[in-house]
């Protein structure tokens, strides 16, 4: 994001405008972190608002270059001849891959390609286009060619046409390099992964399995090794032998996908996994994080979770299996502010039973004397809130996972003395 930003600055400083960086920031991760828009979205947003705000043209800061289609000029084009963002093309080519998207903002993602080279597409779920096919080709009328981190892919939008093809568009040999063309992907390490779209080979170990609500998706958690740690995401259409937490795996044939700056690990139906007797050693990334606890919100407390695939039942039913007899658990969401900064953080059941004092038991009984699983939440909340605490764990998305916590009796008065000289400041 920070990137983005830095682009738009620029642009900016050379139509005569100094936009401070801060101002654009803020704007763009409000966009993409509390109304879930995608990046590029954002981007187009940002821009326009700055424009209007200075009363600059479009055309000035785009370069001449339209924002809609002109039927009567949109160029055919090989795809080794997209070398510009911002650009309305026309192209042949054939849909190579498919990923699963977990963004409902996004109705398909994946490869495409010509004779010439293959390149990455987006189609936006608002725009009502209809779905392509792996394995067929199509006239795409319309799209708009986008550089991201130096590297260019189109997005269909409400002005694209789509049409099938009779032929069978040619495509480059050897065009992606991983499952996509036969080939086997190349073994990587964590800290290796800096290119989106790639096919590659990884040995992880599980470091946490994360509660999920979407019936595409299988698993998704946090893996890592020696060089660090990475997202991942198995499909539910992938058939993929379950995942354990704590046990370690060689992933064959997975991708990369980088979304907000970050990469993540996509497990599809090319990919396969293989349990390792061998405990690979993940390497430390923990935060440190301060501040009182503000609340403790819903799917806090005493939950029930499926004993097969261990996912947070929701009504009495997971999922990945339906109606279960799930097992009891404990844990906490929390929200912790530090005065600048209100930070989601995840407890499990060891350290949710340390902080509260309410063992698993404890919980079990008071909800059977309450005939309401809710009176645990509401106790906890009773407990813990206002109360000023220190975290360690990692930092995964919007959240901390918690590896330890510690409650303060007071307040650091040095710490205090700090945040009234920042308030005084402000």
């Amino acid at each position: 994001m920070d990137k983005t930003a830095e682009n738009i600055k620029s642009k900016f400083l050379e139509l005569g405008v100094d936009i401070p960086i801060e101002d654009i920031v803020d704007r763009l991760d409000k966009l993409v972190t509390k109304f879930k828009v995608p990046l590029d979205e954002a981007r187009r947003s940002v821009i326009t608002y700055f424009l209007k705000e200075n009363d600059l043209d479009r055309n000035a800061f785009f370069g001449g270059q339209s924002t809609t289609p002109d039927s009567r000029s949109t160029p055919d084009v090989k795809l080794n001849g997209i070398d510009e963002g911002g650009k309305w093309v026309n192209i042949k080519a054939k849909v190579l891959q498919l990923w699963d998207s977990s963004h409902e903002s996004v109705s398909q993602v994946g490869i495409i390609g010509d004779e010439t080279a293959t390149i990455k597409f987006i189609k936006w779920a608002r725009d009502m286009i209809p779905d392509v096919e792996e394995g067929k080709s199509y006239y795409f009328k319309n799209v708009v060619s986008n550089e991201w981190n130096g590297r260019f892919e189109v997005t269909l939008n409400k002005n694209t046409v789509v049409e099938e093809l009779d032929e069978d568009i040619e495509v480059i040999s050897s065009p992606i390099g991983g499952a996509g063309d036969g080939q086997p992907a190349p073994m990587v390490n964590v800290a290796d992964i800096a290119e989106d779209g790639k096919w590659l080979s990884i040995k992880v170990k599980v470091s946490q399995l994360w509660d999920n609500s979407h019936e595409s998706i299988s698993q998704v958690g946090l893996v890592g090794d020696s060089t660090g740690t990475i997202k991942f995401i198995k499909w539910t259409s992938a058939d993929l032998l379950d995942l354990t937490e704590g046990n370690s795996y060689l992933f064959n044939n997975v991708v990369a996908q980088e979304w907000n700056d970050k990469f993540e690990l996509t497990l599809n139906k090319n990919s396969s996994i293989e349990e390792l007797d061998e405990d690979i050693e993940i390497a430390s990334s923990s935060i440190i994080f301060a501040g009182a606890m503000v609340d403790v919100q819903s799917g806090s407390g005493l939950i029930k979770r499926c004993p097969e695939c261990k996912r947070a039942l929701t009504k009495g039913a997971c999922m990945e299996h339906g109606k279960v007899d799930g097992t009891y658990d404990l844990r906490i969401k929390a929200v912790l502010d530090d005065g600048n900064t209100a930070q989601e953080s995840i407890l499990k059941r060891d350290l949710a039973e340390q902080v509260s004092g309410i063992t698993l038991d404890d919980a079990i009984s008071m909800a059977a004397d309450a005939l309401d699983q809710g009176v645990v939440l509401d106790q906890m909340k009773l407990k813990l809130l206002g109360k000023y605490f220190i975290v360690t764990g990692s930092k995964v998305d919007r959240y901390i996972l918690v590896d330890s916590i510690e409650l303060q009796d007071g307040l650091d008065m040095e710490m205090l003395d700090e945040l009234i000289t920042e308030a005084e400041v402000l």
